[in-house]
């Protein structure tokens, strides 16, 4: 494997990195315009990650390794399936092992230490929040795999980067009812596992609504800082996800310098569009009831149930 490979994979890391607190600022000042309010500006996510790595870091007695080790794990899993997703280029030194399950199990992972975390606590809020997350994981994961996998079957694969590859190839696919019924049901799975409206509200600390700020209680200083990038990360790599499941144009499928710094320009691109889209969608939203959230998420589950049903009958004709 040449350098231009190792240099795919380490700029999609770096781009996730240091793009996400960016992502999450474009974001709020999009939604503050909408709303007439000034904002805080685009810097101001990495301006509060500066400000909790300078802060002592506080440990609530009686809490355990899971407690401690939640926030690091959170990071390093969404890093390494940073790595994997093929968001600039196809054809990287891992992109055999870059398969649906193992990006899926590093989602859960992520997901499932925080939980385990705010459980840790022993306070009610965590306890709370914990359930609550664990909830819709249960509905949210599933959902991802089904409607990645109903692109997987015209593609013989569940290799990201292959079906990536035959997407660009074969732009058809996209324009079939198994992939419009799969971009729909994937988008509200991420919505749900990013912790965005209608699900939950990322803005709220209203303890009796919130899911995600309800585990997170307790942290503080560089812990909380790691947990609130964490997410940051969570929801550009799945945003990234989503647009090179079904925009996969602009990345690089060979080896060329020019082809990487055009899918750089094109990630670029698709993020800043998705995260204004995402923000001004969110300003006309309003937060589903708690229990409603399983009835929303058990119907984008049935889309992409259809859209796998579909991909395999479409598939068979042909």
């Amino acid at each position: 494997m040449n350098a231009i490979g190792y240099a795919a994979v380490a700029g999609q890391v770096v781009v996730v990195g240091a793009g996400a607190p960016l992502l999450t600022g474009w974001m709020r000042q999009v939604r503050a315009r909408l709303e007439g309010r000034a904002g805080a500006g685009v810097l101001q996510p990495w301006r509060d990650v500066r400000k909790l790595l300078r802060k002592e870091p506080i440990t609530p007695v009686g809490t355990g390794p899971a407690f401690r080790a939640a926030p690091a794990v959170l990071v390093a899993t969404t890093v390494v399936a940073a790595g994997l997703v093929p968001l600039l280029s196809t054809d990287t030194p891992v992109s055999g092992h870059a398969d649906l399950v193992v990006v899926v199990a590093l989602i859960a992972l992520g997901t499932l230490t925080l939980a385990l975390a705010g459980l840790d606590t022993g306070t009610a809020f965590g306890g709370m929040g914990a359930s609550r997350e664990m909830t819709v994981a249960a509905l949210v994961e599933p959902t991802i795999l089904l409607s990645v996998f109903a692109l997987s079957i015209p593609a013989g694969t569940t290799n990201l980067p292959r079906i990536v590859s035959g997407a660009v190839h074969e732009p058809g696919r996209l324009a079939s009812p198994a992939g419009l019924l799969a971009t729909a049901a994937l988008a509200v799975a991420v919505l749900a596992e990013t912790g965005r409206l209608p699900v939950d509200n990322p803005a709220t600390h209203l303890e009796l609504t919130m899911i995600h700020e309800a585990m997170v209680l307790e942290y503080a200083g560089p812990d909380l800082a790691l947990v609130e990038l964490g997410a940051q990360l969570r929801l550009t790599l799945l945003l990234g996800l989503l647009s090179s499941l079904f925009v996969p144009w602009g990345i690089a499928t060979s080896a060329s310098w020019a082809a990487l710094g055009v899918a750089l320009v094109a990630f670029a691109a698709k993020l800043v569009l998705l995260g204004a889209v995402l923000a001004a969608a969110e300003v006309c939203w309003a937060k589903v009831r708690l229990f409603r959230v399983p009835e929303l998420l058990a119907g984008s589950f049935l889309l992409a149930l259809l859209a796998v049903t579909s991909s395999y009958f479409l598939s068979g004709a042909s």
